[in-house]
């Protein structure tokens, strides 16, 4: 039997009083993502997008400007776009693309908070292969049927069309790998989904590592799908990015 001190002692998300407070926090925890994708070198020329909802206005979200590269972005940066497309707050710039899969899921989704997309090395890698990760360790237990394809690769997502059938790959999923592209995952919480693509990110280095030795061995999926439930949680999710949060507000002091 587990003491119920120790469980009570596991921090939680926390929880705000007023639209302002939440706001504030959500934009800060979205630089935060920014600048932790950047030390783990994510940042790839004008590619990767991180968006969050605004908790007023649900139909807005705060995304990242298009060109500035994430080491540099404030929370003064952030731009407030609705589902038209029109920017209400904010002197930046955002692309076609960027909205496209943002406001597309965002609207399909009402119950995403943030969304994360980045072409890292070996999430790019493994989105050539046109498959779903395996579970083979524990950390790819948290996508076991929770994530999905996006295929048919076309060139640059310009256009809401092609958002939506985006957002519908996507389904109920965490995650999922746009072919020939890069990787994509969602969250309630900023923290959440950025932690969804920092994990997934490892999960295709470990698989094409491990397939470059020999095959590995699969967790049967049943035990995948009971660890699954214990790591691949929203609250497992948040958790789990609080250590580069913390790390961010120490080394960062103009976050």
């Amino acid at each position: 039997m587990v003491s119920t001190k120790l469980l009570s002692s596991i921090p939680k998300p926390p929880q705000f009083t007023s639209f302002e407070e939440e706001r504030h926090s959500r934009k800060q925890h979205l630089v935060a993502a920014c600048r932790v994708f950047a030390q783990l070198g994510f940042v790839f020329g004008v590619a990767g997008h991180i968006s969050v909802r605004d908790p007023e206005h649900l139909d807005c979200f705060w995304i990242t400007p298009l060109g500035k590269h994430f080491s540099l972005v404030r929370r003064s940066d952030l731009i407030k776009v609705n589902h038209h497309g029109e920017i209400l707050e904010g002197n930046q710039r955002i692309s076609p693309e960027m909205f496209a899969i943002h406001s597309r899921i965002h609207e399909t989704r009402p119950d995403v908070i943030a969304v994360a997309h980045a072409h890292p090395v070996y999430g790019t890698s493994w989105c050539s292969l046109g498959r779903l990760l395996d579970p083979i360790s524990q950390n790819a237990c948290a996508f076991y049927e929770d994530h999905s394809l996006f295929t048919n690769f076309s060139g640059l997502i310009r256009d809401c069309a092609e958002g939506q059938r985006l957002a519908e790959a996507l389904g109920d999923n965490k995650a999922v790998i746009l072919l020939n592209h890069g990787l994509l995952t969602v969250g309630h919480s900023v923290d959440e989904a950025a932690w969804w693509l920092i994990s997934m990110e490892r999960c295709c280095q470990s698989q094409l590592m491990a397939e470059a030795v020999g095959n590995p061995i699969l967790i049967d999926p049943d035990i995948a799908r009971l660890t699954r439930s214990q790591v691949g949680k929203h609250e497992s999710g948040w958790l789990c990015f609080q250590p580069y949060y913390e790390m961010i507000l120490h080394q960062e002091s103009d976050l």
